[in-house]
This record gives C-alpha cells, sequence and structure tokens, in this order.
C-alpha cells in the first residue's frame, strides 16, 4: 500500500509534493542543451512556432508610427528617434527580460503565465502571507484571460497585414482585402481538427525563409542609406521624448506593436526548451527584425510619402506578389502559433480548475501536445471574424492590440518579482531594481495603450473582463459545490462496516466511482447503494487529483490503498500539461488485485442538477452563471476517456 497525500485544505487546487516540483528537473520530453545537428533542427522548429507572432510585425509596427492622427512627420529626426525606440525595446523587452531572465522560470521545462503562476503558488506560505496568494492567483488569471484576447487579434491584424500588400501591389484591387482576409482565416480555423502534424514541418523552412527574405529587403536599402545606421544610438530615442513630449509617449503604443509575441518565448519553451530558443532569437530573428526595420526607416528617409505601406515599398515591382504569399504563409504560422498556445492554454486552465470540462482531441499519436478544442476553435474564429469585419484595417487593429500585450508584460513582470524573491531568494534590492526597471517599461508601453481604449483598447479589456469573470466564477462555484458534497459523505470505514453486517449482494465485476474527495465515501457510492441495493465484486473509488506541476512521473502518478471488502481508494495525479485517461489508470491496477477486465469494468458518475438560491457566499447572478457553464459542459464521462457504454450518471439535486 503507497502512502495517500496529504489533505488539501478546501479552496485550494490540489498540488504535488515540493519534493516533485524541484526547478532544476525538466520533463523527460524537453532536452536542456541539444547541441549539433539536434540543436539546429529545434532552432528551426523554433523560428516557426516561437517566433512567428514577433516575425510578422514588421507588416505594420513600423507605419504605424507615422500614421496621420499622430501627426509626426517622416523627417530625419522622427525617423530616427522611431527606429531607436524600436531596437531598444527589443533589445530591453525581448533580450533581456524575456530571453535572459523570465526563461529561467520554468516549471520542470514548461513555460507560460499559467506556468508561472503554478510555479509561484507551490511555494508554502505562512499564514500571514496567505492573503497575497490570492493576489497572484487574480494576477495571473487576468494575464491568462487577455492572453485569450491576444489569441483573437493576432490572425486577424497578421493577416489583414500580409493582405494589405494587394493595396500596394495593385489597388485597383483593394476591395478584395477584407474577403480574402476572412477567406484565409475560416480556412484557417476549419483545417484545425486535422493537427498541425503534417503542416506543422513546414513551419519553420515557411519562417525562415520570411526572416531571409525580409533581411535582404532591409539590407539593400540601408546599403543605399547607411545613415540609418546612426538610430543605434539610444540617445536618439531619448531625444525623441524631449522634442515631442506627451506626444512622443503616445507613440510608444505603435512602437509596442514591434514586441508583440515576445510572450511566446516563454509560452512555448516546454516544446523546444531554452537554447533553441535563444540560439533562434540571436542568430536568426533580431538580426532579420533589425535589419528590415532600419530598411524601412532608411526608405522613409529617401522617400517621406513611403511611410504608408513601407513595407510592401521595399519590394522592387516584380517582387511584389510573391512577398504577398510569403508574408501570407508567415501570417497563417504567427497565428496557428496563437491558435494553439489558446488551446494549450485552455487545458491548464481545466487541469488547475478555472475553466469548466473541454472536449480535447489529440490529433497526434505520438506528440502529447497536439490538441484540438472544438469549443475554443469556435470561439475563437467567431472573435477573429467580428474583429476583421469591424476594424476592417489592420491600422484601425493597432490600437485593440497592444493594450492586450502590455498587460500580460505588466503582470509577467509582478508575478517574476515574487518568484525572484520566493524561489530565487533575491534580496529586496535585487528583485527592487528588476522589478522598477522593468515595470517603467511595461507600464509605460501599458499607459500609451490605456490612451487608445475607445479606439479599439476596448477589445481586449472587455474579453479579458469576461473570461476573468468566467474563471473565477467557476473556481469559487466548484469549491463551493465540492464543499457540500464533502458534508454529504460518509466516513468510508462506517460504510464498509455496513456492507459486511448486511451482507450486501456482491456481482461479478469491477465498479469504478469517480469521486472528488480523497476520504469518505463519494455520494454517488451512496446513491447506486440506495436506489440497486447491491455492489460489485471490487469497487475503485477513483479521485483524479490536478497538480501545479507540467507532467507527473509515472512513478508518482499512483496512490493504491487496499480497504476491506473489496474497496480500493485510488488516488492519480495529473499535471496541467496532461489529459487524465481513467482506463489507463484501471488498467495499471493489476499488481493491487483489481481485475483486468474492461468488458466487465463499469464507471459511475455523478452529475448534480443545481438549482440557485439567494442566500450564500456567491451572488444569484454567478450562481446562474456558474450554472449555466455546468450544464453545457461536455460529460466527465468523455473529458476522462471513459467508453460511453461502460459509462452509468447517477443524478442528484443540489440548491447552490
Amino acid at each position: 500500500m503507497t502512502e495517500p497525500p496529504q489533505e488539501t485544505p478546501p479552496g485550494e487546487t490540489p498540488t504535488a509534493t515540493e519534493s516533485a516540483t524541484h526547478l532544476e528537473s525538466p520533463p523527460a520530453h524537453v532536452e536542456a542543451y541539444p547541441t549539433g545537428k539536434r540543436l539546429a533542427a529545434l532552432t528551426l522548429l523554433a523560428i516557426g512556432v516561437v517566433y512567428g507572432d514577433i516575425g510578422t510585425s514588421p507588416l505594420y509596427a513600423f507605419r504605424e508610427c507615422f500614421k496621420p492622427e499622430y501627426g509626426l512627420q517622416a523627417n530625419q529626426a522622427n525617423v530616427y528617434g522611431v527606429l531607436s525606440l524600436i531596437l531598444w525595446s527589443l533589445i530591453l523587452v525581448v533580450s533581456v527580460k524575456y530571453i535572459a531572465f523570465v526563461l529561467q522560470a520554468d516549471n520542470r521545462g514548461e513555460g507560460g503565465i499559467l506556468s508561472l503562476l503554478a510555479l509561484v503558488l507551490q511555494r508554502k506560505h505562512r499564514e500571514s502571507e496567505r492573503k497575497y496568494r490570492m493576489v497572484v492567483i487574480v494576477l495571473g488569471l487576468i494575464g491568462a484571460a487577455l492572453l485569450y484576447g491576444d489569441g483573437i487579434i493576432t490572425p486577424a491584424i497578421s493577416v489583414l497585414g500580409a493582405m494589405e500588400g494587394i493595396s500596394v501591389a495593385a489597388p485597383a484591387f483593394h476591395h478584395l482585402v477584407l474577403p480574402l482576409s476572412l477567406g484565409v482565416i475560416v480556412g484557417l480555423f476549419l483545417v484545425q481538427k486535422r493537427g498541425t502534424a503534417g503542416v506543422g514541418k513546414i513551419f519553420g523552412p515557411v519562417t525562415l525563409l520570411w526572416f531571409i527574405v525580409i533581411a535582404t529587403l532591409g539590407a539593400i536599402e540601408i546599403a543605399k542609406e547607411p545613415r540609418t545606421l546612426l538610430a543605434l544610438n539610444p540617445w536618439y530615442a531619448v531625444q525623441f521624448f524631449v522634442n515631442h513630449g506627451t506626444g512622443g509617449f503616445i507613440i510608444l503604443g505603435a512602437v509596442v506593436l514591434a514586441v508583440t509575441g515576445a510572450e511566446a518565448l516563454y509560452a512555448d519553451m516546454g516544446h523546444f526548451g531554452k537554447r533553441p530558443i535563444r540560439t533562434a532569437w540571436f542568430a536568426i530573428v533580431f538580426p532579420a527584425l533589425l535589419l528590415n526595420y532600419f530598411g524601412q526607416g532608411a526608405l522613409v528617409l529617401r522617400d517621406p510619402s513611403a511611410a504608408v505601406n513601407p513595407f510592401y515599398l521595399l519590394a522592387p515591382d516584380f517582387f511584389k506578389y510573391p512577398l504577398i504569399a510569403i508574408a501570407t504563409a508567415a501570417a497563417i504560422v504567427a497565428s496557428q502559433a496563437m491558435i494553439s498556445g489558446a488551446f494549450s492554454l485552455t487545458r491548464q486552465c481545466v487541469q488547475l480548475g478555472y475553466c469548466p470540462r473541454v472536449t480535447i482531441v489529440h490529433t497526434s499519436k505520438t506528440e502529447s501536445g497536439q490538441i484540438y478544442i472544438p469549443e475554443v476553435n469556435r470561439a475563437l474564429m467567431v472573435g477573429c471574424i467580428l474583429i476583421v469585419l469591424g476594424f476592417r484595417t489592420s491600422s484601425a487593429l493597432g490600437a485593440a492590440y497592444g493594450i492586450a500585450v502590455t498587460g500580460t508584460f505588466t503582470i509577467t513582470t509582478l508575478l517574476m518579482f515574487v518568484l525572484a524573491r520566493s524561489w530565487w531568494n533575491w534580496d529586496r534590492v535585487r528583485a527592487g531594481i528588476f522589478v522598477v526597471t522593468f515595470l517603467i517599461i511595461d507600464l509605460s508601453f501599458f499607459g500609451s495603450n490605456v490612451l487608445k481604449v475607445i479606439h479599439g483598447g476596448w477589445v481586449p479589456l472587455l474579453i479579458g473582463a469576461a473570461l476573468f469573470l468566467m474563471m473565477t466564477t467557476w473556481f469559487r462555484g466548484r469549491t463551493i459545490v465540492q464543499d457540500m458534497m464533502n458534508r454529504s459523505t460518509l466516513p468510508m470505514d462506517l460504510l464498509i462496516q455496513d456492507v459486511a453486517k448486511r451482507k450486501t449482494p456482491r456481482v461479478p465485476g469491477v465498479a469504478v466511482f469517480m469521486t472528488p474527495a480523497s476520504e469518505g465515501a463519494p455520494v454517488v457510492l451512496l446513491h447506486h447503494l440506495k436506489h440497486n441495493k447491491m455492489l460489485h465484486e471490487q469497487v475503485v473509488l477513483l479521485s483524479i487529483v490536478s497538480t501545479e506541476v507540467p507532467e507527473v512521473s509515472d512513478e508518482s502518478r499512483l496512490t493504491v490503498e487496499a480497504l476491506p471488502e473489496g474497496f480500493f481508494r485510488v488516488i492519480s495525479k495529473y499535471g496541467y500539461m496532461e489529459t487524465p485517461d481513467v482506463v489507463k489508470v484501471i488498467e495499471r491496477l493489476g499488481p493491487w488485485g483489481v481485475h483486468k477486465r474492461p468488458g466487465e469494468t463499469s464507471y459511475y458518475l455523478g452529475r448534480e442538477r443545481l438549482l440557485p438560491t439567494g442566500t450564500g457566499p456567491l451572488a444569484k447572478w454567478r450562481k446562474n452563471l456558474y450554472i449555466f457553464m455546468s450544464r453545457n459542459t461536455p460529460s466527465a464521462a468523455e473529458f476522462f476517456g471513459i467508453p460511453p457504454n461502460r459509462a452509468v450518471e447517477l443524478g442528484a439535486q443540489m440548491e447552490l
């Protein structure tokens, strides 16, 4: 018999033991130090998946800084100032903050804002610090909610930005930009159910070609106007603020478009590891971006009217249509990365208890991370279509894009400060320098985007607020329902004594009762006994426990306790990057004497019918929201991989 884990306090997500969450023990699928051909292969894949979003920013970032409403003239001082701001934003935000610091915050090899939140929560807090735990949770959930807004806007702005090249190459066909963009977006979402295993192999080569092309176009233009390289001097950025004051601060809302996608560096760390991501950035991506941005600046210095769309005007006439095709392919890759990220983020939310169950379809037999979630896919597609129809141009979308990104940047910095103090044991001075330095940068970007709320910035805020409300309502409602069910349970020793005393009839086979409680007889078992007056020969009480680590090792997966009268209590742990499989759990119970007879195994699940009341800790409208989400979630049998013909649901009515 293995020892059961310690009971988790009510209202808190169950976590693995601290010994299982050591920072230096990445999961088996992550290579810590790849070299040679393996490093080259992972670097190429990282270029395609990680850098698609930030790689397509040259389509619109520099252009947005010279939008007519900003009143910024395309003269030498302003071009140098904008280029210097873009350069040093890439250096400070991406190279220093994310590459040098944030990538160090790996939760057993995995990254992303929810992974960072889970890592922070693993540290045991004193009772006096428990109020800060809730603050940390709120920050992490807000960041996750904003990332969904980012996931809706990224495909829209990337595809629109690529298709707008048609207006440059053939102005007469400008009216085709919108319908073609919608066609690409709809097609992109419709193919998601087929998975990315096959298409994913070309992501790296396509994006690499994209970076080679934009670097070449930029280098050619820089060669014609080499004085553009003077903008490498950060003094031009300082001068820009001195000369423009408030206007310079507002321009930051456009400059930040050059660093959108930086969060993907961290979120995709678990797929490739740190070294390939860093190698791709410094060897390919960063140089290519700089060459293209400075090339656009050189073009505008020679011809100020080119500021209207300097990216496509870099290309000679014969290359404009091929460039549109390559840009569209790169935009699709960038969009795919955000869509896949939304799927992974949703699975993490489900496992951590902040989202109802969803339908998780594994699209690859070999890669566990390749999943498809129909509900999320439909929501993203509808959101993208509405965004494109509402804003119609990438320029109009720029206002909506920045606020989601900068909000996530700010929250990441705050969580990193907590992590540095609790996990890395930084002193207050060192941690303070870090948080103050990057908060100044992040809040400057965020503040400049807040000014654009009425011009579209309300979109990601509205999406984020709605999702945050749903996540917190689900977590709180789930906790209340679980507490109510725990109070309805019967001590297991009393039930076993009663079964032995009454000589309850037993039938051949195994009955598996799904229960979230780790102690006591589950309500579904009591209902079964009440109505059927019998039990199977063997009874397994199975609890699926979500942990705050990405993956749980096979050795730590199961905790089994053999009880009298053929009862077994089984606790199976899963990480937030894993999907539970109940059938496999039962198959592994042979060493404890549980029969392996799939045809004679029945699975019993509870299905509560909830009724809202006017009392309790939740407002009635939030109770109704929780009940609505609960009634529209896929069945537990489907989520846990239970064969439909072996599942039995027993209902109960409860007042919430």
